[in-house]
């Protein structure tokens, strides 16, 4: 089963981290990743830029808006997220787990099965 792992925290916090830190903290969750990647079970992989550089299409009375920005305004933000090849809801609980435990922001990791509607763009 393929699970999302969406990850979400402060993003005030990890964008205050110095390029050091942010470093720091890139190099203990690659290690994390090396070993699901290891195993043929880790598929895409995401940071995303900050909101600020989001755009967001709304329909607005029936009309669709573009917004400069995220739709929700939240103390965590959508920051990123991992596509894992688990054979359970526990395996990838125990990735989410391992990310978190490196990771210092906080935070949360959001686990969903995903169901492939493109095969063809699937690489795991």
């Amino acid at each position: 089963m393929l699970y999302a792992i969406l990850c979400y925290a402060s993003e005030d916090v990890v964008c205050s981290w110095s390029k050091e830190q942010d470093d720091e903290v890139m190099a203990k969750l690659a290690a994390v990743q090396e070993k699901y990647a290891r195993a043929g079970k880790l598929g895409p992989v995401a940071r995303l830029l900050p909101t600020t550089a989001a755009t967001t299409l709304r329909k607005v009375k029936g009309e669709p808006v573009v917004i400069d920005g995220p739709f929700a305004e939240t103390k965590e933000q959508f920051l990123g997220f991992y596509t894992v090849d688990c054979d359970s809801l526990d395996e990838a609980v125990d990735f989410a787990r391992e990310l978190s435990e490196v990771n210092p922001s906080g935070g949360s990791y959001e686990i969903r099965p995903i169901s492939i509607l493109n095969r063809v763009a699937a690489t795991i």
